[in-house]
């Protein structure tokens, strides 16, 4: 029998790992992040963070209630964010990038033909984020020099705020996901379907990079991005997975 946590991990492996390899991500990590494109990336996860939580919050089914875990929510803290590097008016001076809609539409489709799949999504983004976020939060509150308690509130879980607390709350996450019950055809389309949420992560920090590469230069964007790249697939287009 499938097990999905399991499932998950293994059958999302080379998606996350081309997730980690965006030209965007690799320079976040060698810190050639600004607060322009910092912020425009937050606020684009503003958006999808909303959609995502709005729909689990809301859902009626048993097994997608079960993975609804209000403090994982994001978009509390992004707003916080938001506030910080834009300032009050902030909601005025952020719109989502087409790539942006493109996985808001998933979102919301899914929300009603197929919420079992947010899953799939939830599993994503809350599980990465729980697992990186420290370390990128070191990184930005370095080479933005952010006052103390300013401006990383997105990688912030005020309810886990240990790395123990947060290892045991990914055990149980994933022992509620093992727990629903799922048969191998509902299994294989949340691995699909996770898969696709990967693609549409990457999606949006491709739409980032041409301010990226503008920024830091041709020199640098080639020793970072270009040089001793990975041989890699290219991820499906959005349109590629059906409901």
């Amino acid at each position: 029998m499938t097990v999905l946590s399991l499932a998950l991990r293994e059958g999302t492996a080379e998606a996350h790992t081309l997730a980690e390899h965006t030209a965007f991500m690799k320079c976040f990590v060698r810190g050639l992040i600004t607060p322009s494109l910092f912020r425009q990336f937050l606020a684009n996860l503003y958006f999808v963070y909303t959609a995502l939580e709005a729909a689990l919050a809301s859902a009626t089914s048993d097994r997608l209630g079960a993975m609804y875990f209000p403090e994982l929510n994001r978009s509390g803290q992004l707003a916080e964010d938001l506030a910080f590097y834009y300032g009050d008016n902030w909601r005025d001076q952020i719109t989502p990038l087409t790539a942006t809609r493109v996985y808001l539409s998933r979102i919301h489709d899914l929300a009603q033909s197929n919420p079992l799949l947010l899953i799939a999504h939830s599993y994503t983004r809350y599980m990465g984020d729980l697992s990186g976020g420290q370390a990128l939060s070191k990184i930005v509150r370095s080479q933005l020099a952010l006052p103390e308690g300013k401006g990383t509130a997105f990688y912030e879980f005020p309810a886990l705020p240990t790395p123990e607390d947060k290892k045991a709350f990914k055990q149980r996450y994933r022992e509620t996901l093992d727990s629903l019950g799922l048969d191998e055809d509902a299994i294989a389309r949340i691995v699909k379907e996770a898969n696709f949420a990967f693609a549409l992560n990457c999606n949006l920090m491709h739409a980032l990079e041409p301010e990226l590469k503008t920024t830091i230069g041709d020199q640098v964007w080639q020793s970072v991005v270009i040089e001793n790249q990975p041989s890699r697939r290219e991820h499906p287009r959005p349109a590629a997975v059906a409901v």
